[in-house]
């Protein structure tokens, strides 16, 4: 089911609330809202998982089942970095799962930790809201225009694959942002040696689409500043040996799998960072009725992928079962 003809490249947050609910209910899918899992477990006496979740008032509700699939994805829990002072610093410390507007920080200093997309967007709020933002830039970052030659940056990436290797349309992709962009590395935002689709491809991690936050790096509005060393009382040291006061802290610090915490399971997910121990493609099956979907780190193309597979195990079994009744 195709996004709408008239949403834009990038839909809003309200269009894609709308796009997700038609999508329900011209499927005939029935969410179960306000539900958190406690707890999954394969009973070997009956052969089904049994799920355990509460409700808002505690209730707790079990599901029996013959398959379960895993969707919980890589970005279900917050990641929050133990930063020494943090005791001491006095204000307040948000992590972007709960920012909602710049609204609030009229007018105050905030320090944003974390140069990814969430960290930028942010930036770039705060300081439409008229407040004074900084960025703690730790590592190298990967920056591209939101579109290239009248296309979607990503848009434009997938149709090049079809054609090229990688490493041709990762130089491609990094001159023609040197073009856009120039040199980022000028503003204290190096790139990394691996180019934007290979590091993806690697790691994970996603090349930041500018959506105008680089504007304001270059002329000063939004400020760029080192690691942090430890924070004091409304202030923060920086690893350069440089103080500077903050009303605010927003970690912009990622997501991780929370897996571990509810699933009853040793051989298929690892403990260590409630990912699928087998590598792509091969991640989306376990044992006894155990599937993952969404840890490819390979976002919307990686999970549909999975999807597939899974649903087509899926039939399979279930026409297999239906002979014998």
């Amino acid at each position: 089911m195709p996004f709408p003809q008239e949403f834009p490249t990038y839909p809003t947050k309200q269009q894609f609330i709308h796009y997700l609910e038609s999508y329900a209910k011209k499927f005939d899918i029935r969410p179960v809202f306000n539900q958190t899992v406690l707890c999954a477990e394969y009973d070997q006496n009956v052969g089904f998982w049994r799920v355990r979740s509460a409700g808002l008032k505690d209730k707790e509700t079990e599901y029996v089942c013959r398959w379960l699939i895993v969707a919980t994805g890589e970005n279900a829990a917050e990641v929050v970095p133990q930063i020494e002072g943090m005791e001491e610093f006095g204000g307040i410390i948000l992590h972007t799962s709960r920012y909602k507007s710049g609204d609030v920080f009229k007018g105050k200093k905030i320090l944003v930790v974390g140069c990814g997309n969430s960290g930028m967007e942010v930036c770039l709020d705060l300081y439409n809201h008229n407040a004074s933002p900084s960025l703690v830039v730790r590592n190298a970052v990967h920056i591209l225009p939101r579109e290239m030659l009248g296309r979607s940056t990503f848009g434009l990436s997938m149709w090049l694959l079809k054609w090229l290797p990688m490493r041709l349309v990762d130089q491609f992709l990094l001159v023609v942002s040197w073009l856009i962009l120039g040199d980022t590395g000028q503003f204290g935002l190096d790139r990394p040696k691996v180019g934007p689709l290979e590091l993806k491809n690697l790691s994970g991690k996603t090349p930041v689409l500018d959506v105008g936050t680089l504007a304001k790096i270059k002329s000063g509005d939004i400020k760029v500043c080192q690691s942090i060393k430890r924070l004091r009382h409304q202030s923060v040291e920086f690893v350069d040996g440089k103080s500077e006061n903050f009303d605010a802290i927003i970690l912009a610090t990622g997501y991780k799998s929370n897996v571990p915490s509810w699933l009853k399971e040793r051989e298929m997910f690892s403990e260590r960072n409630g990912l699928p121990k087998r590598s792509f493609p091969n991640g989306w099956k376990g044992e006894c009725g155990l599937y993952a979907v969404g840890f490819t780190k390979r976002g919307l193309l990686g999970a549909s992928v999975d999807a597939k597979n899974i649903a087509q195990e899926i039939e399979i079994c279930w026409k297999a079962n239906a002979k014998h009744f």
